[in-house]
């Protein structure tokens, strides 16, 4: 057990560096926000643009109109989806894609209570209901994780965990090849790349689970896609994907 006095010392010591080092907008450079919110203040974080209803109940591209019933859009009528549901917070623009590209690629990780607090709102009231058998992230390349020096989506993954109050389970799945990165691919090419690329762990366990798989963006759902059939295919009962971010 931590002693009494240490909570206090350590408020007053955190308010003694905020004075001297004062906690500033990351983004914007000009006004206050605390590193609890992950440094991004209230007026970049109006810039936000969020997944509203209406979008497809298969990958959750968002619709502009005024559809008030459920819908699989044109895009998902041409795909076999192996993942049940596809959903993400935020749209991939303006601040959204700046603070993820700098967090993942730069090693930014005082933006993760921001990224991972717009999951977490968004995703966790439907994931109560489905009652998840555990919460998984797409894996990297060991190659790449050493790079990289972190897996993003295993900490957005465990953020979204620790919230439900569900395991984190990061040896279910691994990556068998190495592949660079997708993003100038055309949306066939990002699924020819990923054939193949996603195996189970030696002993893992999914048949009858629900697992909740996270990323941090979806574009052509391709990697996650691949990661979903290979779930299936070892006996996963339900597999929904959640990300911080979608692209359109």
């Amino acid at each position: 057990m931590m002693p009494a006095w240490v909570s206090p010392v350590r408020n007053w010591f955190t308010a003694g560096l905020g004075f001297f080092y004062p906690e500033w907008c990351q983004f914007c450079q000009k006004s206050r926000a605390p590193a609890a919110e992950g440094l991004i203040c209230d007026q970049c974080r109006s810039q936000v643009k969020y997944v509203n209803p209406p979008f497809c109940r298969r990958c959750g591209l968002p619709h502009d109109g005024d559809l008030t019933t459920s819908f699989e859009c044109s895009n998902c009528q041409d795909v076999e989806w192996h993942f049940s549901s596809a959903r993400a917070a935020v749209i991939s623009s303006g601040i959204v894609r700046e603070t993820v590209h700098r967090y993942k690629y730069q090693r930014a990780l005082w933006f993760e209570p921001f990224l991972a607090g717009l999951l977490v709102r968004a995703a966790a009231p439907e994931l109560q209901v489905l009652k998840p058998s555990f919460v998984m992230p797409v894996p990297l390349h060991p190659v790449k994780e050493r790079e990289r020096e972190f897996n993003q989506a295993g900490r957005l993954a465990a953020r979204l965990a620790s919230a439900l109050n569900v395991p984190l389970n990061t040896k279910v799945l691994r990556r068998v090849s190495f592949t660079m990165t997708q993003t100038k691919l055309s949306r066939g090419q990002r699924a020819a790349n990923m054939q193949g690329v996603f195996g189970l762990h030696p002993g893992a366990e999914v048949k009858g689970r629900r697992i909740v798989l996270v990323d941090d963006v979806l574009t052509t759902g391709a990697t996650t896609n691949a990661c979903a059939q290979v779930l299936r295919t070892a006996g996963a009962a339900e597999v929904c994907v959640w990300t911080v971010a979608r692209g359109i």
